[in-house]
């Protein structure tokens, strides 16, 4: 009888394998799974209420996608893309800078936020793209490139610099696992210490924003 409990397995792999709905499917699972467990309906959307509960706070995050979703679609995509146009002194890689310089800052003081979603797809993006179409038309690869150096100036500024607020959970799992291995430190050990990496990092994304910059200009001069 106790392999009946695995019966919310089987419906998993097989909903998944015929495509359809995830949620639907999990949830689906999860209900064989206490039914066949003895765990009556009533009891199982008590369960499935308090889940979601006191997880509320991650369930906000996919909220973040259909409303980054209607703000584009009303002209938040546009409205970037008409402001760089003005600017004529930003490049792409310019763009990249300041804002891998404020991702870092963020870090900083332990502001964590979803760049990607956020900022990347609806601003720094478009706006980079914007920025590096001002004198010409961008080819498919280059604007596929942009895409890819956005995306990657969030990791740069988040990665880097992460260890540098002192309550971090980088910063905590290092002090507890040298702690555990007979070498107390400091967390400020492992911020001071990350300071030059960060700064190095940063001064390379310059140099690598730097050189795509001067690849675009001069495919425009040609």
């Amino acid at each position: 009888m106790e392999y009946l409990s695995l019966l919310g397995v089987l419906v998993i792999v097989v909903g998944f394998a015929l495509g359809l709905d995830t949620v639907a499917v999990v949830i689906i699972s999860a209900l064989v799974t206490a039914l066949v467990s003895g765990i009556d309906f009533v009891k199982f959307l008590q369960i499935l209420g308090k889940g979601f509960i006191d997880n509320r706070m991650v369930s906000l995050f996919f909220l973040t996608l259909p409303t980054i979703g209607v703000i584009e679609r009303h002209g938040l995509k546009k409205a970037a893309t008409n402001l760089i146009q003005k600017l004529k002194n930003l490049t792409p890689g310019r763009i990249f800078d300041i804002y891998t310089g404020i991702r870092g800052l963020a870090s900083i003081f332990g502001i964590s936020f979803q760049g990607q979603i956020q900022f990347i797809a609806p601003l720094i993006n478009p706006m980079a793209q914007a920025a590096g179409s001002i004198k010409g038309e961008l080819t498919e690869l280059e604007v596929d490139q942009i895409k890819g150096r956005a995306a990657a100036s969030d990791n740069f500024g988040n990665f880097f610099a992460q260890n540098l607020f002192f309550a971090s959970s980088g910063v905590l799992m290092i002090t507890s696992s040298m702690k555990s291995l007979g070498h107390p430190i400091e967390a400020s050990n492992v911020v001071l210490n990350s300071i030059p990496i960060t700064l190095i990092a940063y001064v390379l994304c310059l140099i690598y924003n730097h050189m795509f910059d001067q690849k675009l200009k001069n495919k425009k001069v040609k």
